[in-house]
C-alpha cells in the first residue's frame, strides 16, 4: 500500500481535499517523539489502496516550528505528494512547491479553491503552470468535491508511472531569490486578473453545496418537490382520471358485469365483489375494476409526477451536489454520498433503486442499499395508498408515517453498518455546473420511465388478483389467517383480515393498500398497516431484482433483516401511533 501525502500551507483546504479523498473515517495521531498531530486515513483507486496523510500545514520546507518539522519528516516518507495550492494565492504558495520539487518529491499539485480565484476574477492557465512546473495541476474545490474525481485518477495514473520508472528525479537547487525570480517568472506567464462579481448562478452553486445553507436548500427542493408530486400527481387524478374511469369506463365494465351474473368464479376473478349493488373501483378487486383502476387511475399520475422531478433535478445538475452534501450523513449507514441517488430512485420504484445500486463499489454497499430499499423506501405506488388513506387525516399523519420509515431505515443502516463486514470507500464524484433542462431529453426520460412501470406492473396486477380472488373464492386465506393471527392481532394490532393485505404485498403494494379500505380501521391501524407494507415483502419485481443483484445466500440474509425488522418495528408503530392518535 501506498503513501499519499498532502502538503500545503495553513488553511489551503488541505483537510477538505483529505475528506474528499478519505470520506469520514480518519484516525489522527500524535507525530512520535512530538505533541503534533497528523490526520491519515485510506482510500481506494482503481482497486489501489493508498494511506492518505493530512499534514500540518508548512509555509516552507526550511522548518521554523515543530509543526513544520514533522511535515518534512511526513513528506520524506510518502511514496506520493500532493501539494494542496491556495489558487487566491498562487504567490505565496509556490515556494513550498519549488522547494518540494528541488527535493526530488514524487509531485502532483492540487490548486484547490479553484471556485473562489473565479469569483474575484483570478483565471489561471493550468496547462501552462502544469508545463512550467513540469507535474500535472489539478484545479479542485475541496468543499464541494469538484476537481477531486480527476485528481483521483491522475494520482492513479501517477502511481502507475512510478511503477514503471522508478523515482522522480531531484530538480537542480536555487537560492531563494532565484526560486522568487522563478515564481515571479511564473505568475506572469500564467495569471491574470480582473474585476468581477458573483453571478447569480454561481452563487446558487455555492448556497447549494455549502454544508450549513446546503442542507437549508436541499429541504426547500426535496419539500417543494414532494408538494409538486403531490398537486400534479393529483391534479392529474382529478381532472383527467377519475372522469375518463367514471363516465367512459364504468358503462362498458357495467355492462360486463351483467354478461357474467351466471358465472361467479369468473365474476369474482373479472369483476370482483359488488358493494351495495355497484362496482367500487377500490374495493372490488377484480381484474377489470381495481385491476385497471389502481395503476392507471392512481399510481400513474403520481409516477409520471415523481420522474418528472427526478429527471429535473438530475438534467439541472442537482443531484450530485445533493450525494456530496449528504454523504457524511450517509456514512452513518454504512453508505457514501453517491447511495443517496438509488434511495431516491427507489421512492420511484423499488426495481430501478435495486438496479441502480451498481454503481457502488462495493458488495457491502450494495448489501446494505439493496436492503434498505426494500425495506424503508417506499415507492411511489405505495406513496400515492399512504396519501390516499392516511393523507385523508391530515398531511401531519402522512409526515408522521415518512419520519418512522425514516427512523427505520436510519436505525437499521447503522446496524448494518456495525455488523455487515467489508471496505466502505470514499466519494469521488465530479460535480457538473448547473444548467439548464432539456425538455426533449426530460420528456424522453419521463416516457420510458412510466412505460417501463405498466409494462412491469400491469401484467403482476392482473395476475395477482386473479390469483387472490382464486384463493379467496375457496377460502385459503381464512387458513392463512388463522396461523398468522398471533403476530397480526397481538403484536401488530391488527384485525386477522389484514392479512390479506400484507400478503397481497408480496405482488403488488398499491393493490394492497388498497384492500385495507373495506377493513373499517382506526387511524393508528391505517398508519401500522401502511409501515407494514412497507417493511415487509418486496413487491415480486423487486424480489425478483434483489436475488439476480445480490444471488440467493445475500438475498436469504436480506430477507431475514425484512422479518424480523417487520415484526420488531411493526409493533413499535402500534404503540407509538396508537399514543399520537389517542
Amino acid at each position: 500500500m501506498k503513501r499519499l501525502i498532502l502538503i500545503g500551507n495553513p488553511n489551503v483546504g488541505k483537510s477538505a481535499v483529505f475528506t474528499r479523498l478519505t470520506g469520514v473515517h480518519a484516525t489522527t495521531s500524535n507525530y512520535p517523539g512530538t505533541t503534533v498531530s497528523y490526520t491519515a486515513g485510506l482510500t481506494r483507486i482503481h482497486g489501489e489502496e493508498f494511506e492518505v496523510v493530512d499534514t500540518p500545514g508548512a509555509y516552507s520546507l526550511e522548518y521554523t516550528n515543530e509543526a513544520e518539522k514533522v511535515a518534512v519528516d511526513l513528506v520524506d516518507s510518502g511514496d506520493i505528494v500532493v501539494n494542496v495550492i491556495d489558487a487566491t494565492n498562487l504567490e505565496r504558495n509556490l515556494l513550498l512547491t519549488m522547494q518540494l520539487l528541488e527535493r526530488g518529491c514524487p509531485l502532483l499539485v492540487c490548486l484547490n479553491m479553484w471556485d473562489d480565484a473565479q469569483h474575484k476574477g483570478i483565471h489561471i492557465d493550468v496547462e501552462a503552470l502544469a508545463s512550467y512546473l513540469r507535474v500535472p495541476v489539478v484545479p479542485t474545490v475541496g468543499i464541494s468535491g469538484k476537481g477531486i474525481h480527476q485528481l483521483a485518477e491522475d494520482i492513479s495514473a501517477f502511481s502507475e508511472r512510478l511503477d514503471a520508472h522508478g523515482q522522480f528525479p531531484r530538480r537542480h537547487e536555487h537560492t531563494r531569490s532565484q526560486k522568487w525570480a522563478d515564481i515571479g517568472e511564473i505568475i506572469d506567464s500564467v495569471q491574470n486578473l480582473e474585476h468581477r462579481h458573483h453571478t447569480f448562478l454561481e452563487w446558487l452553486q455555492d448556497v447549494s453545496i455549502h454544508p450549513g445553507s446546503g442542507l437549508v436548500f436541499a429541504g426547500i427542493v426535496l419539500l417543494s418537490a414532494f408538494f409538486g408530486i403531490r398537486f400534479l400527481g393529483e391534479s392529474i387524478i382529478a381532472y383527467a382520471m377519475d372522469p375518463l374511469f367514471e363516465r367512459g369506463y364504468r358503462p362498458l365494465v357495467s355492462q360486463i358485469s351483467g354478461w357474467l351474473d351466471g358465472w361467479p368464479l369468473v365474476h369474482h376473478i373479472l369483476i370482483g365483489k359488488l358493494v351495495n349493488g355497484n362496482i367500487d373501483y377500490l374495493q372490488s378487486m377484480g381484474m377489470l375494476t381495481t385491476g385497471l383502476y389502481v395503476p392507471f387511475a392512481m399510481v400513474l399520475p403520481y409516477i409520471m409526477s415523481f420522474y418528472l422531478a427526478l429527471s429535473l433535478m438530475e438534467d439541472v445538475g442537482y443531484l450530485p451536489r445533493l450525494g456530496v452534501l449528504l454523504d457524511a450523513v450517509m456514512h452513518k449507514i454504512g453508505l457514501h454520498g453517491f447511495s443517496v441517488i438509488p434511495i431516491l430512485l427507489g421512492f420511484g420504484c423499488n426495481v430501478p433503486g435495486i438496479l441502480a445500486t451498481r454503481s457502488l463499489e462495493t458488495r457491502r454497499q450494495r448489501f446494505i442499499a439493496c436492503t434498505l430499499i426494500s425495506i424503508g423506501i417506499p415507492c411511489v405506488s405505495l406513496q400515492a395508498m399512504i396519501m390516499k388513506l392516511v393523507g385523508a387525516y391530515g398531511l401531519g399523519f402522512v409526515a408522521m408515517v415518512y419520519l418512522f420509515l425514516m427512523m427505520v431505515v436510519i436505525v437499521l443502516g447503522v446496524f448494518m453498518r456495525l455488523i455487515v463486514r467489508g471496505f466502505l470507500p470514499e466519494l469521488i464524484l465530479e460535480i457538473p455546473p448547473y444548467r439548464m433542462p432539456s425538455v426533449r431529453v426530460t420528456l424522453h426520460k419521463l416516457y420510458f420511465r412510466s412505460r417501463g412501470f405498466l409494462s412491469e406492473a400491469i401484467p403482476l396486477i392482473l395476475a395477482g388478483i386473479a390469483v387472490i380472488n382464486i384463493l379467496d373464492y375457496f377460502k385459503i386465506f381464512d387458513r392463512i389467517a388463522a396461523l398468522t393471527a398471533p403476530v397480526v392481532t397481538t403484536i401488530w394490532g391488527l384485525p386477522r383480515e389484514a392479512i390479506l393485505p400484507i400478503v397481497m404485498g408480496f405482488l403488488r403494494k398499491d393493490i394492497a393498500a388498497g384492500l385495507l379500505v373495506p377493513l373499517d380501521l382506526s387511524l393508528a391501524q391505517i398508519m401500522t398497516a401502511t409501515v407494514l407494507l412497507s417493511l415487509t415483502f418486496p413487491c415480486i419485481a423487486t424480489f425478483a431484482v434483489l436475488f439476480t443483484e445480490l444471488g440467493w445466500r445475500d438475498t436469504l440474509k436480506s430477507i431475514s433483516v425484512m422479518l424480523v425488522t417487520s415484526v420488531v418495528f411493526g409493533g413499535l408503530a402500534r404503540v407509538l401511533f396508537g399514543v399520537i392518535t389517542g
